[in-house]
């Protein structure tokens, strides 16, 4: 009887070891997913801390982004001016080259006038005196007025 009491003690002791066991790895399977978990919550955190980032990143690029259009809006604006003041300054320039071309013709016209101070014009087949030159090319009744261009003509005139 001895042995079989011996064997119960052996067996209940075994029982107790399978239990300490089985008790230690579910605390380890208890510790593990409580790690899991945390490694999964910080994850979590991470993922978050990375899109809010982003999303600040993509906020911050949309205003460099909006301020740099409008400085393209600005810059445009300005080159359209020039460019506005630039046909201006071509047709003054059109006008008083075609004015020059004139003075100058008047002037070889005053210049080769024949000794009885008659000039004659080759257009209408009529001769002028010196007096009635000026006032028959009507050089000077134009200079007063204003040269205007718009941009049309500036369009027309580059092209």
């Amino acid at each position: 009887m001895a042995s079989s009491s011996g064997n119960s003690i052996v067996q209940s002791s075994g029982s107790e070891e399978d239990m300490l066991m089985m008790m230690m790895v579910d605390e380890r399977k208890k510790k593990r997913k409580q790690s899991n978990r945390e490694s999964a919550r910080r994850s979590r955190m991470r993922k978050q801390n990375h899109m809010d980032d982003l999303m600040n990143e993509v906020c911050k690029l949309g205003k460099e982004k909006d301020e740099i259009m409008k400085g393209i809006e600005v810059t445009t604006q300005q080159y359209l001016c020039v460019e506005s003041q630039n046909s201006i300054l071509r047709a003054q320039l059109q006008e008083l080259t075609q004015r020059l071309q004139s003075l100058n013709q008047i002037i070889h016209l005053i210049n080769t006038t024949p000794p009885n101070n008659v000039l004659y014009n080759q257009y209408d087949d009529d001769y002028l005196l010196p007096e009635n030159l000026f006032m028959n090319m009507n050089m000077f009744n134009h200079v007063k007025q204003p040269i205007s261009a718009s941009a049309d003509m500036l369009y027309q005139w580059v092209n």
